[in-house]
C-alpha cells in the first residue's frame, strides 16, 4: 500500500465518514484471541567448541595438520594457538570446519571470529588469494589479499536464521601460484541468546493451499453469496489438529453484523471467532500428520460496506479486497493471528492456487486476480471465471467501469478500469505507466508470472493505492501506480510477514519504484532524524499503529534510503545481482530480515555489522 496524505482530498468530510465506518469494533465477551503455544525457554550458550584452538584440534576438521598451529611466523589473538590458512606462496587450498548445533529456543545467534591477513601481494586492485567464511551452504563473507591488516579485526554475522539446525562453520583459503597471503583465524564463537524463542519446528504450514470459490452477486455487486473450499497439506512434523481462517474484512463491520460470514463448515468443526472476529478456528475432523492433505468447506456471505476503501463501494463501484477467507500461517512463532491494521497490512499468507467463479449482472465489469474468462450466465448475467496460480490472496471489483487495454513491450497484458470521473487522458496515462512499470520491475527482479495485470483507478481512494496479486487499486498517480505494481514482486512473489516485518515489502517496493523512475536516492539518508531510540526501520505494525505519524517516513522513506545506501556500499552491479538472486531464491516463498541480511553480507567482503546498526535494521 502507498499511503496518501488525507488532506490531499477535497472531500474531507467523506474521508472522515469512511474512517468512522471502519473503526475497530469492540470484541464480544465470547471472542477471545487465540494464544500462541508457549515458547521454549532459551538458555544462552556459546556452541563452538575449542574456538580458541587451545585444546588441541578436536572437534575441528582441517585439511592438514599444520592449519591449527602455534608455529612461528604468526601470533594468536588470545592464548598461543591459532588457525593459519595458506601462507605458502604457491597454488594451495586450506580448509577448517566444525559442525555446530544452533538451538531453536533462542531468538538471536551471532557468529564471530578474529581475522588477521598479511600478504606479499603488491596489487591494490586484484584479489589473487581468498578466504571464504560459510555457515552451512551460505557464504557469509569472502576476504582477500586486498583486506590485509596489521593486527586482528573481529568479524560478526547474524546467523539467527539457522536456529534449530546442525550446520558446518567453515573457512576455505585459496592461494594462486605466487606471492603468499596468510589468513589467520582465532577465537571463533557462536553465541545464542534471547527469550522470544519459537518452538523447534519452524516449518510454515498449512502448505500448498488451493481455494475453489463460487459466488453470485446482487444487482449492484455489493452482496455476494456462495461457497468456498480450501485444500491444504500439513508440511510440519507436528500433527495439525486445527486451522484458522482469516476473515480480514470483519474489521470493517462489527461482530454482531459481520461483513464476512462463514457457516455450514464441513471437514471440521467451527469454533469461536477471535481477534475482533477476524479469525475463525476450525478443529479438523482428523488430525493431519506430516504430508497428509485435507479439505474444509463452508458457505460464504460477503456484504460490501459503503466507502472508497480497499473493501468498500464508491457509488456504483465495489472494491473487494481481502474478502475471501484464507488460511492463517503456523510457523516457528505459532499461529499468526495478528490484528487487522488500517495503517498498513497484516496479510501473512502462503502462495496458493485460486479458482473463483463470479456470477454477476452483465452490466458490471469484474476485474479480478488471475486470468479471467467471461461466459454467458442466466438471463442478463455473466459468469467470470478467474484462475490464479501461486498467489497470496485474491481480490476483485465490480461496477460499470470504463476499460482500456494494452500490452507491455515485454508482453504483459494490462487492463485499466476507471470509475466515472476519470478522464480518458488520465486512464491512458495510467495504462502507459503500468506498461512501463511492469517491464521495469520484471527486468530487475524476474519475469512477471501472473499473466494479465488489472489496475482499478478511483481518485476517491483515501489510502492512495493497494496491491493484490495481478490486481491493484490506485489513484491517478505515476509514482503510486509504479509502487503498487512493484508490490507484485515484493509481497506478491517474494512474500513476507507484513504485520511483523512491513519494511520487507514497503521499503523494497519504494526502492524499486525509485529505480523504475530513475531516482538515485542521492544523499537521502542524510535527512534521517529518529524520533526515539525505540524507532527502527524493522519495527512491526504493532509499533507503527502506536506511532502512525512516523510509519510512512521511517518504513517507506528511511527504508528505501537504507537500500540506496546499501547499493552504494556494494556497488550498483552487486546490488542489482543481490536483489535479483534474492528474488529468485525466494520466488513464491517468504523472506525474513535475517535471510536478507545474510544474503547481503555474502555479496560483499565489507563487514556490514555497523551498517545494520547505523540504519537500525534488526533481525
Amino acid at each position: 500500500m502507498r499511503p496518501t496524505p488525507r488532506k490531499a482530498f477535497a472531500a474531507s468530510v467523506f474521508t472522515v465518514a469512511v474512517l468512522a465506518g471502519v473503526s475497530l469494533p469492540a470484541t464480544p465477551a465470547a471472542a477471545t484471541p487465540h494464544a500462541a503455544p508457549p515458547a521454549a525457554a532459551c538458555t544462552p550458550a556459546q556452541v563452538v567448541t575449542n574456538g580458541g584452538f587451545e585444546s588441541g584440534t578436536s572437534p575441528w576438521s582441517q585439511s592438514s595438520t599444520s592449519v591449527i598451529t602455534n608455529r612461528t611466523g604468526q601470533t594468536a589473538h588470545g592464548g598461543t594457538t591459532f588457525a593459519w590458512l595458506d601462507g605458502v606462496g604457491s597454488t594451495h587450498t586450506d580448509t577448517l570446519s566444525q559442525s555446530v548445533t544452533i538451538p531453536s529456543g533462542c531468538s538471536s545467534a551471532t557468529l564471530t571470529f578474529w581475522l588477521h591477513i598479511d600478504t606479499a601481494e603488491t596489487t591494490s586492485s586484484t584479489a589473487y588469494d581468498k578466504l571464504t567464511a560459510k555457515i552451512g551452504t551460505t557464504t557469509l563473507a569472502t576476504y582477500s589479499n586486498l583486506n590485509k591488516n596489521t593486527g586482528y579485526a573481529q568479524k560478526s554475522f547474524d546467523v539467527s536464521a539457522f536456529a534449530g539446525q546442525t550446520v558446518n562453520v567453515a573457512f576455505t583459503g585459496t592461494e594462486d601460484s605466487s606471492l603468499q597471503t596468510s589468513f589467520v583465524v582465532d577465537d571463533v564463537a557462536l553465541d545464542t541468546s534471547g527469550d522470544t524463542t519459537p518452538p523447534a519446528d519452524s516449518t510454515r504450514t498449512p502448505a500448498a493451499p488451493s481455494y475453489t470459490v463460487s459466488l453470485s452477486s446482487n444487482t449492484s455487486g455489493t452482496v455476494w453469496t456462495g461457497h468456498e473450499s480450501a485444500t491444504f497439506t500439513n508440511a510440519s512434523s507436528t500433527a495439525l489438529s486445527e486451522v484458522y481462517l482469516r476473515l480480514w474484512d470483519n474489521y470493517h463491520g462489527t461482530c454482531s453484523s459481520l461483513p464476512i460470514a462463514v457457516s455450514n463448515v464441513t471437514g471440521g468443526t467451527a469454533g469461536a471467532l477471535s481477534v475482533d472476529c477476524t479469525a475463525l478456528k476450525i478443529d479438523l475432523s482428523t488430525p493431519l500428520t506430516q504430508g497428509q492433505t485435507a479439505t474444509i468447506g463452508y458457505d460464504l456471505g460477503i456484504t460490501v460496506p459503503s466507502g472508497a476503501d480497499r473493501f468498500g463501494y464508491d457509488g456504483a463501484f465495489s472494491f473487494i479486497g481481502n474478502a475471501l477467507p484464507v488460511l492463517a500461517v503456523k510457523d516457528a512463532a505459532g499461529w499468526h493471528l495478528d490484528p487487522y491494521t488500517n495503517n498498513g497490512e497484516s496479510f501473512y499468507s502462503l502462495a496458493a492456487d485460486f479458482k473463483v467463479t463470479l456470477d454477476h449482472p452483465s452490466t458490471l465489469l469484474v476485474p479480478a486476480t488471475g486470468a479471467s474468462v467471461d461466459t454467458p450466465g442466466s438471463s442478463g448475467r455473466t459468469i467470470t471465471t478467474a484462475t490464479a496460480s501461486k498467489v497470496r490472496d485474491f481480490a476483485w471489483a465490480a461496477g460499470p467501469f470504463t476499460k482500456i487495454s494494452g500490452t507491455s513491450t515485454a508482453g504483459t497484458p494490462i487492463n485499466v478500469y476507471s470509475v466515472t470521473g476519470i478522464s480518458s487522458a488520465n486512464a491512458q496515462s495510467m495504462l502507459t505507466t503500468a506498461k512501463t512499470a511492469v517491464d521495469a520491475h520484471a527486468s530487475r527482479f524476474g519475469a512477471y508470472p501472473y499473466g494479465e495485470l488489472d489496475a482499478v483507478i478511483d481518485n476517491n481512494f483515501w489510502f492512495g493505492g493497494m496491491e493484490y496479486p495481478g490486481f491493484v487499486l490506485d489513484l491517478v498517480s505515476t509514482t503510486a501506480l509504479t509502487h503498487e505494481i512493484g508490490h507484485q514482486w515484493w509481497y506478491g512473489i517474494v512474500g513476507d510477514d507484513e504485520y511483523n516485518s512491513p519494511w520487507l515489502d514497503e521499503a523494497f517496493t519504494d526502492y524499486a519504484t525509485d529505480l523504475a523512475l530513475n531516482k538515485t536516492g542521492t544523499s537521502c539518508w542524510n535527512s534521517v532524524s529518529w524520533a526515539s531510540t525505540a524507532e527502527k526501520i524493522t519495527n512491526s505494525m504493532a509499533y507503527w499503529d502506536a506511532h502512525s505519524s512516523r510509519y510512512s517516513t521511517v518504513v517507506y522513506g528511511y527504508g528505501k534510503c537504507a537500500l540506496h545506501d546499501l547499493r552504494r556500499v556494494l556497488g550498483d552491479t552487486a546490488m542489482a545481482k543481490l536483489l535479483k538472486d534474492y528474488a529468485t531464491s525466494h520466488w513464491y516463498g517468504v523472506s525474513t530480515t535475517a535471510e536478507f541480511k545474510a544474503a547481503a553480507q555474502a555479496a560483499t567482503t565489507t563487514d556490514l555489522t555497523s551498517f545494520w546498526t547505523q540504519h537500525r535494521i534488526d533481525g
